[in-house]
């Protein structure tokens, strides 16, 4: 084909043998893949004689050699789309899957699709996601830099092990298997590598019935390089970074609703015992300026387990989260809560303030009792003001607008919409 891959129209080859009605379908992206595409085609249809099911092999294909010729005389049905990403291989391949179960992989012949199998079992027993693990199954010598075998896929499995509360050996492996109806429920959107993470990310959120199975993975062929490889020496550690961006978006919660917490409550147990003057320990002294250590760490906190309730909301696939929160800050109650705490506070603030001006607008002391109240009050204004505008926040989260008006319509006014018109 000599139309480059970035100006195709999608459109869908068939095989001189094609089936219908597959159980399962293996989708598998390819570019420029023509040294193992015929070998890889041979394999699927080997694995899926021997696990005993009807299938059909997808090829997701932006080449600019023979790939998509030899993959369909080989057998597989062929759509052949614009070069937009890895992910996105994926995502236009969603409307022509037939199968029931998908499984997923490369066209490199590095996973042996001869040995689908356990997948195939796995969904009939139930499972929604199924994933391979190189780890439980082989590792070829060679296949793996050591770098990536033995540091950066542990490490970043290991992360995300302690993050989402998972129990994964291997969240990098490339051959995995879902249902149609999961994969439609968990409605991918990433463009490049990072979705293998959004997959395993949202399996974990949904609440997937997940379960892993052994792979055999193999080296590359000679004569044939990597997409790492053919991208650069800089390509792995790009692809480690955005995969870590995406186990971080999906779960920023972890970092700030308990870390917000405890840093909100250690500082109030700092601020809260010296509200009425200095405390000696021993040959210590928490004073003022240990006050107001414990309000900037109680104000940061709070706002940090503001922004830890807001990603739990945005990333809430089952909706219990968002219920919750709209509960725990329900209108009428938070602003009543609120507005009592900031007037507590303003009202030891007024005392500060009556207290400097009948002093000739001098301060007193910073042992005065006066002096510790007037900050005690500045904190509680602070949190009554800051807990008032997060509520407004998560009930704003519930407001919804009808469709825009499209280029050109009448407004309710009379008006029209032009692109330049709009924020």
């Amino acid at each position: 084909m000599n139309i480059k891959s970035e100006q195709r129209q999608p459109e869908l080859l068939l095989p001189d043998h094609d089936i219908d009605s597959p159980e399962v379908s293996i989708v598998i992206p390819a570019v420029n893949e023509h040294l193992t595409i015929e070998e890889f085609v041979v394999w699927c249809h080997e694995g899926l004689l021997a696990a005993g099911v009807r299938g059909e092999i997808l090829i997701v294909d932006s080449s600019d050699d023979a790939t998509p010729e030899l993959a369909r005389e080989a057998g597989a049905r062929v759509l052949i789309t614009p070069r937009r990403g890895l992910g996105h291989a994926y995502i236009d391949a969603v409307p022509y899957i037939r199968g029931r179960y998908i499984i997923m992989g490369d066209a490199d012949c590095t996973y042996d699709f001869r040995l689908i199998k356990p997948f195939i079992e796995a969904f009939r027993e139930g499972h929604e996601y199924v994933m391979g693990s190189r780890w439980l199954g082989s590792i070829e010598k060679g296949a793996m830099p050591k770098l990536h075998q033995y540091f950066g896929t542990p490490f970043t499995t290991w992360i995300l092990n302690r993050v989402y509360h998972s129990r994964f050996t291997d969240i990098h492996c490339g051959m995995r298997g879902i249902t149609r109806d999961a994969l439609l429920r968990m409605g991918l959107t990433s463009q490049s590598w990072e979705y293998a993470s959004e997959m395993v990310l949202k399996s974990v959120q949904m609440e997937l019935d997940t379960v892993e199975v052994p792979v055999a993975f193999y080296k590359d062929r000679n004569g044939r390089l990597s997409h790492h490889k053919r991208s650069g020496w800089f390509s792995p550690f790009k692809a480690a970074w955005i995969n870590l961006r995406a186990m971080f978006i999906y779960k920023a919660e972890f970092f700030a609703l308990k870390p917000g917490l405890f840093l909100f409550f250690l500082g109030l147990i700092i601020t809260l015992p010296l509200s009425v003057g200095p405390i000696q320990i021993g040959h210590v002294q928490f004073n003022l300026y240990w006050m107001l250590l414990g309000v900037a760490m109680s104000l940061a906190g709070l706002n940090i387990f503001f922004f830890g309730c807001l990603a739990q909301m945005f990333c809430d696939y089952s909706g219990e989260a968002r219920a919750r929160w709209h509960r725990v800050f329900d209108y009428t109650g938070a602003a009543i809560a609120s507005l009592s705490v900031f007037v507590v506070g303003l009202g030891l603030c007024l005392a500060l303030f009556v207290t400097y001006v009948s002093k000739d607008f001098t301060l007193p002391q910073p042992t005065a009792a006066i002096d510790h109240l007037g900050v005690v009050g500045v904190l509680l204004a602070s949190i009554g003001f800051s807990t008032f505008c997060f509520t407004l926040v998560v009930q704003a989260t519930d407001v919804r607008y009808g469709p825009r008006p499209q280029n050109g319509a009448v407004a309710s006014d009379g008006s029209r919409n032009s692109p330049i018109d709009r924020p």
